[in-house]
């Protein structure tokens, strides 16, 4: 028996939420090409018959403009602290820059197996990969490299293999038939955070959070109230749309989504709320489940 923890760590925007779902053969984690879309620390638990490994999804380490953007950095410096493997995520489709440098800066400092995860190969020749490849080898000693494609589960079973090295645990954390450490409530609300991601334009999400306010249960369905939160007014005009058009496709998208999480019939009820500030706001971050890791 093998087990430990890997942590997901990078950029904003490399695929890690993307890789855990792959992995998992589940979606635990909401994925947008929009950055930030991860905000807090998710684990998805992926159990082989002698293995089992949980791996963390962390927000993306970036420059921060506002409290949230400090808990969110703090996130994912936390995650790194306690962990058997670090996997280094980096976009393959995109330039080598300050933030990878950064991002590498900071896990150097951990005396943890460092693995080079370079993702989104499938839009790469296998000569740009090898040139990708040997870039990044100039920069660090990793202590594996492994070019995948999340997108397409390309490789990700050589990932596992290449992990189960630098795993010495032998006991399991998590019963078998669990696949994450996040509650129902959660994910449901990310669920409908993400379908707002996706309708909505670049301004909107980072703005935006969503609370599970109510869950009634019956025999063969479910109603759930579901509260978006945004900072100004002119974001509620939006999120609601012309006669709550906006606000009835979030839903519409959702329930799919929801039915299939909870396997019964689902009554989504979505409204609005304006909370200015919230992301600076140490009592709303507590509240909406922003924890502040010193």
């Amino acid at each position: 028996m093998k087990s430990g923890f890997v942590s997901l760590v990078g950029r904003p925007n490399v695929g890690k939420s993307t890789l855990i779902n792959s992995i998992i053969g589940s979606k635990i984690a909401i994925t947008s090409n929009k950055p930030q879309t991860t905000r807090n620390i998710i684990q998805g638990i992926y159990n082989e018959k002698d293995t089992q490994i949980v791996f963390i999804d962390t927000p993306g380490i970036h420059k921060p403009n506002h409290k949230l953007g400090h808990y969110l950095n703090k996130q994912a410096y936390f995650s790194i602290d306690d962990v058997d493997v670090i996997l280094f995520l980096v976009d393959a489709t995109m330039q080598l820059g300050t933030g990878d440098k950064f991002v590498l800066e900071k896990i150097k400092q951990v005396n943890k197996p460092i693995i080079l995860v370079i993702n989104k190969i499938d839009r790469l020749s296998k000569e740009e990969i090898f040139n990708k490849i040997n870039e990044y080898k100039d920069l660090y000693n990793f202590n594996d490299i492994v070019p995948i494609s999340a997108l397409k589960n390309n490789n990700t079973k050589e990932l596992i293999k290449v992990i189960k090295k630098y795993l010495t645990d032998q006991v399991k954390y998590y019963e078998e038939n669990q696949i994450t450490n996040k509650p129902l409530t959660f994910i449901i609300s990310e669920i409908v955070r993400e379908k707002a991601f996706y309708l909505t334009n670049e301004e909107v999400p980072h703005s935006l959070t969503c609370i599970v306010e109510n869950i009634e249960k019956s025999s063969s369905s479910y109603h759930i109230n579901i509260a978006i939160i945004v900072d100004r007014e002119s974001l509620k005009k939006i999120i609601i749309g012309k006669q709550g058009s906006m606000v009835k496709n979030i839903g519409i998208k959702a329930r799919p989504e929801i039915e299939k999480l909870l396997g019964k019939k689902v009554y989504l009820e979505i409204y609005v709320k304006v909370i200015k500030k919230w992301r600076d706001k140490e009592k709303y971050l507590q509240e909406f489940g922003f924890n502040d890791f010193e």
